[in-house]
């Protein structure tokens, strides 16, 4: 059978990460080893696939921001459109990953598989994640099933949808859960589920030729502290996010700031780890024009909101793209 052809972009992260000691697994430099040191660590690689790679970024995830996001996706999308390219997939750090998978996955226009991969532990650590995780996710994305499923993120035998996908520790290997599609059973690929959000060609967002996204605030809400921060927030951007209590509950002084009027798009998300922000219930969604954040994460909240802005600031346009997407 033909081997797919599998392109690898890095970007750097903890996965291409080293220490001075195989049993120091923190305190190391992230994105120290290039594209092709991760590809020869891996010989089994070319068994699964025809490999290209490119070095596209460079950076401890941290760094990630809107503009290399546009760089990452207008290659992605370049990449994609030739029909020797058959998949991606970007090895990335593990802090700021579930935000560029939900933006590629809102922007990438191709039905072919994306997936983003990374690792917990430095390159040079004893036992090390990076090595299996990034052979699964060229596994993956050499796998017909993974078409048309949106971006898919690898890690540690699961593979997860954008969109729900979130880092829940700091130091465990286990790092992330959230929006589960499949598993790896004895090295195979085992597909459970698919999301039913929009995303890639079925989304609306468009950025080629876009070379910067709208600012979009995060402002977190805590026991009398989100009114201070507000006016700051308000006059510095073009859209806010609060991450609010509860079900993306304000308090009194942020709710009479809020219920003042606003000539920016406000989205009411929550700090807490699971579920969504409704519309009614102690904030008037109607009334003070603000947009429930559905079940998506301050993070994530941000980048559809960003998308967003590039295309609409009517509160009710923006809406219904948070429902669909």
């Amino acid at each position: 059978m033909t081997k797919k052809r599998i392109t690898i972009l890095a970007t750097g992260g903890t996965i291409a990460g080293t220490a001075p000691s195989a049993t120091q697994t923190s305190g190391y430099t992230a994105a120290d080893l290039g594209v092709e040191a991760l590809v020869d660590a891996i010989p089994e690689l070319r068994e699964l696939a025809c490999i290209h790679m490119e070095q596209i970024l460079q950076i401890p995830s941290q760094s990630m921001d809107p503009a290399r996001w546009l760089v990452l996706v207008h290659r992605i999308n370049a990449l994609l459109a030739k029909p020797d390219v058959d998949g991606i997939v970007i090895t990335h750090g593990t802090d700021t990953l579930e935000e560029t998978a939900y933006f590629l996955n809102l922007t990438v226009k191709s039905n072919k598989p994306v997936v983003i991969t990374g690792a917990m532990r430095p390159a040079t650590a004893l036992s090390a994640d990076g090595p299996m995780n990034l052979y699964q996710a060229v596994q993956v994305a050499a796998d017909p099933q993974a078409a048309g499923k949106g971006v898919l993120i690898v890690l540690n035998d699961t593979i997860h949808g954008a969109r729900n996908v979130t880092k829940a520790s700091t130091h465990h290997i286990e790092a992330f859960e959230g929006g589960e599609l499949g598993i790896f059973v004895g090295g195979r690929i085992q597909f459970n589920c698919a999301s039913l959000k929009r995303h890639t060609l079925l989304s609306r967002f468009d950025v080629e030729g876009l070379t910067s996204l709208p600012t979009v605030s995060i402002l977190y809400e805590a026991a009398g502290l989100g009114d201070t921060l507000w006016n700051c927030a308000q006059t510095s951007s073009q859209g806010i996010v609060i991450a609010g209590m509860g079900n993306g509950s304000l308090g009194e002084g942020l709710t009479r700031k809020v219920a003042a009027g606003v000539n920016i798009p406000v989205v009411r998300s929550s700090r807490v780890g699971s579920g969504a922000v409704i519309p009614g219930g102690e904030f008037d969604d109607d009334r003070t024009h603000t947009i429930p954040g559905n079940d998506l994460n301050p993070q994530k909240a941000r980048v559809l909101l960003m998308l967003a802005l590039t295309q609409s600031t009517d509160p009710g346009v923006i809406r219904k793209w948070f429902e669909e997407y």
